[in-house]
């Protein structure tokens, strides 16, 4: 089935299963139910309607003993509720009664500049009292005897991790299933002019780096592409080969050192027709740990065949460059 978006997740639901014995009644289960519509049960595979059991914590108790049977009983969690929960008070109120000259209140532990003081109801200003301690607060004017001081004190709480009011700070990445992503990626290109032998294959030397996203790519000694990531990559190429005289001009892709696909045939008939420029391009799947790339050259004419090299890849007409298009 197709799907917009992500594909649905399916999960199964918790099931505890028992054995009747034809006299037990209670029952442990795994998890204590929020009531008796929390759960599914069936006994014999009959579904038992929730007025002929009940449910305190995790005891399942029936009205009467289930039949003897092997994991004849199942009870079917609808929902688990939730567990580790704990509550913060935001707020904190305390009543003193204050004897008559009472200046200093003992109140639950505040933070300092976050509690506010009422006398008989009525808001002081902060001039009115000194609340410096962080369990005391102290009244500038005495109170009289059966006053009522109420001190209303807040929790504090911070976040150490917040996300700051800058450009850019959130950069997420969602992947569904069988994307690349941020997978293996790589552009490499002939620098300088490679000599080669007429009519032979030749593994064409691509020593500088565009990019090289995994360093999976060896630009010194095997010039060649060995991708750590199993997967299908898109993989071109393109070689600029020169013959000094008319001659066939091939470019194949080779895979663990024998032939993959051939590139571009091309073929001039003149002296004129020096040179040719062969390409390639597909989708080639790679283990992610012993396949390697690797792209040959093939002049067949000519006195001094060579695979053209630039000293910079933006006007390289002999480069080599691949990607993961799909995980494996």
């Amino acid at each position: 089935m197709s799907y917009i978006g992500n594909e649905p997740l399916s999960v199964a639901f918790l099931t505890d299963t028992f054995s009747g014995n034809g006299s037990t009644v209670a029952f442990t289960m795994s998890v204590a139910p929020a009531n008796t519509s929390s759960i599914l049960v069936a006994v014999t595979g009959v579904v038992q309607d929730p007025s002929t059991y009940s449910v305190s914590g995790t005891t399942l108790t029936f009205s009467a003993a289930p039949p003897s049977g092997t994991s004849n009983i199942s009870v079917r969690y609808l929902g688990i509720p939730a567990s580790g929960v704990t509550t913060t008070a935001y707020r904190t109120v305390t009543d003193t009664t204050a004897t008559a000259g009472q200046t200093s209140f003992t109140i639950p532990s505040y933070t300092v500049g976050y509690v506010d003081v009422f006398r008989n109801g009525v808001r002081l200003a902060a001039a009115d009292f000194t609340a410096t301690t962080g369990t005391t607060i102290v009244l500038v004017n005495p109170a009289s005897a059966g006053d009522t001081i109420t001190t209303v004190s807040f929790y504090v709480s911070s976040v150490l991790n917040a996300i700051p009011a800058t450009n850019n700070s959130v950069q997420q990445t969602y992947l569904a299933g069988n994307v690349a992503g941020t997978g293996p990626a790589f552009s490499a290109f002939v620098n300088t002019n490679q000599s080669i032998t007429t009519s032979t294959w030749t593994k064409a030397q691509f020593n500088s780096e565009e990019f090289d996203t995994n360093s999976n790519f060896d630009a010194t000694t095997n010039y060649r592409f060995t991708p750590s990531i199993a997967g299908y990559y898109q993989i071109s190429w393109s070689l600029d080969l020169t013959s000094g005289g008319s001659a066939a001009f091939r470019s194949m892709l080779y895979k663990n050192g024998a032939l993959y696909k051939y590139g571009q045939f091309v073929q001039n008939t003149t002296s004129i027709q020096t040179r040719g420029l062969s390409l390639g391009s597909m989708v080639v799947y790679m283990n992610g740990t012993t396949d390697y790339l690797e792209v040959y050259a093939y002049i067949d004419g000519g006195a001094t065949p060579i695979i053209a090299g630039t000293a910079s890849a933006a006007g390289s007409f002999s480069w080599f460059t691949g990607s993961l298009a799909r995980a494996a």
